[in-house]
């Protein structure tokens, strides 16, 4: 495939490259024959037609990367020989980062700036990062008093924990895919990775460049495919060891079941409902355009999005104003368009979510002060929208929307903003907006969740883990928690 032909065509099939299953280094259609459509959600018109995985695949699937960890050349390899793949695996994405994000742009129907400035050079940035760890998986010595009277050595090996199963989103499919398969291939496992139904493109290709890279068959598997089927088979899969999945809370709370049967590792990271705190002596300007930022990126279809943006009373009027008029002065439209600050939401199915949850606010007693209406053009858009009259205990402050739709409540003392921000199931991250440092670490000390940003949103880095605590998810992904997370730590005892 030409890339750059590619990425001047006009016609958005010809950025599609892969759509068959990615099976033991081999592309092929699914067992049965089936597909799934995969849509432009700016266009609503079909983007692709990709081989929906049934059972019978995610077995075949399973049993390669199962041979592959027990018997094949990637469980000799040494560290320094994935991490040179690893290495080689980035310097490809790099190559065809436009393509990467041009692809995700058209799947996901989100401005191209956003993924080619953040989503993008952040995978690289991750698979980069564990290549580097690869060869520095240590254990450690550890004394102890000895056994009946003789010396003892202790010591621990971290070791890979085998072939893991990864189901990730949709809302940063390529991101998120490279945060589960790096750490897991730096440490020597396997995996059987299946994509979000609505955004498997950006994936398929990823695959597409480790077949590219070198890596053995079965050491990356991928099948696409229908959550209730393929993600099904996956989750319940006996020869799996550790499950990683992305998404919602009644998703994972299915697939702990389903680990549970076989004491299953699993990481869970299930959204958030984030609090955005601004303190009285805040700079303004910096945070409203921090919410706004927090509200509206990638059409605020995002975990950590910061959706309950809580104010001193004093500054509550101008903030309302302020991020209001940020919400009416988004430009809607085409995400090709370099203009454009905000896409569609990625499915009707969201954009009929998007639209109850504004109703049922609406209808609670909050008052919409921006946007709150789908744009009347093709496409699954919908408006940035601003609540205020709201508070803490209606289902719009409770729930995660997943939509470009936030609200902005005030507070008087800090522990009632801690009280407010720490009043819902969730706990995945927060920001707080102030001039005053020891205000915001203690304020940083007492929300209960996995990441705080100080006057700045969400700012992620493969170096810092990242999960959640409450719904929000068990474990962590990224840093050194991410080598830990896919490793298990032996104790070996010699008596001396």
């Amino acid at each position: 495939m030409d890339i750059q032909a590619a990425l001047q065509s006009e016609d958005p099939a010809q950025m599609v490259s892969c759509n068959q299953l990615y099976i033991d280094g081999r592309w092929q259609a699914a067992a049965r024959g089936g597909t799934f459509d995969v849509i432009n959600p700016a266009t609503e018109r079909l983007l692709a037609k990709v081989a929906a995985a049934t059972r019978e695949d995610v077995d075949a699937a399973v049993r390669a990367a199962r041979a592959q960890f027990d018997s094949g050349p990637w469980s000799k390899m040494s560290g320094a020989e994935r991490g040179k793949l690893l290495y080689r695996l980035a310097e490809l994405m790099e190559r065809d980062q436009a393509y990467l994000a041009k692809l995700e742009t058209l799947n996901l129907g989100r401005p191209l700036m956003e993924p080619t400035v953040l989503d993008v050079p952040n995978a690289i940035a991750t698979v980069r990062y564990f290549a580097g760890w690869a060869d520095k998986i240590e254990g450690r010595t550890i004394p102890t008093p000895g056994y009946f009277g003789a010396p003892t050595l202790s010591y621990t090996v971290r070791e890979p924990i085998g072939v893991v199963g990864a189901i990730t989103p949709w809302n940063t499919p390529a991101m998120i895919a490279c945060w589960k398969l790096a750490p897991a291939l730096a440490a020597g496992c396997t995996m059987v990775l299946k994509p979000a139904e609505e955004a498997p493109l950006t994936t398929l290709y990823l695959a597409r460049l480790i077949e590219e890279a070198g890596f053995p068959p079965g050491v990356f598997n991928v099948v696409p495919g229908i959550g209730e089927v393929a993600g099904a088979a996956l989750s319940r899969h006996p020869d799996i060891d550790k499950l990683s999945f992305t998404g919602s809370p009644e998703v994972g709370r299915l697939i702990m079941r389903d680990a549970a049967e076989g004491f299953k590792r699993v990481a869970l990271e299930l959204g958030g409902k984030s609090p955005q705190i601004i303190l009285a002596d805040a700079n303004l300007e910096a945070a409203v355009g921090g919410c706004a930022m927090g509200l509206f990126f990638n059409q605020g279809q995002v975990c950590a999005a910061g959706t309950r943006v809580l104010v001193h009373r004093s500054r509550y009027d101008q903030v309302l104003q302020a991020l209001s008029a940020a919400a009416e002065g988004v430009k809607l439209g085409d995400p090709l368009d370099p203009t454009t600050n905000m896409g569609s939401l990625v499915s009707k199915r969201q954009l009929e979510r998007v639209s109850g949850y504004v109703d049922a606010g609406v209808q609670a007693g909050a008052t919409v002060v921006a946007g709150g209406k789908r744009l009347d053009r093709p496409g699954y858009f919908f408006r940035p929208t601003i609540f205020g009259q709201a508070d803490n205990d209606m289902r719009i402050a409770q729930e995660e929307i997943f939509g470009p739709v936030g609200l902005v409540m005030p507070f008087d003392e800090v522990d009632e903003a801690i009280r407010l921000a720490n009043g819902t199931r969730y706990g995945l991250a927060a920001t707080i907006w102030t001039r005053d440092v020891s205000a915001a670490h203690m304020i940083a000390s007492k929300v209960r969740v996995g990441a705080v940003g100080i006057n700045g949103w969400a700012p992620i880095d493969p170096r810092l883990p990242w999960g959640g605590s409450k719904t929000s998810g068990i474990g962590r992904e990224l840093g050194w928690a991410g080598i830990e997370a896919v490793t298990e730590e032996k104790v070996i005892t010699a008596v001396l």
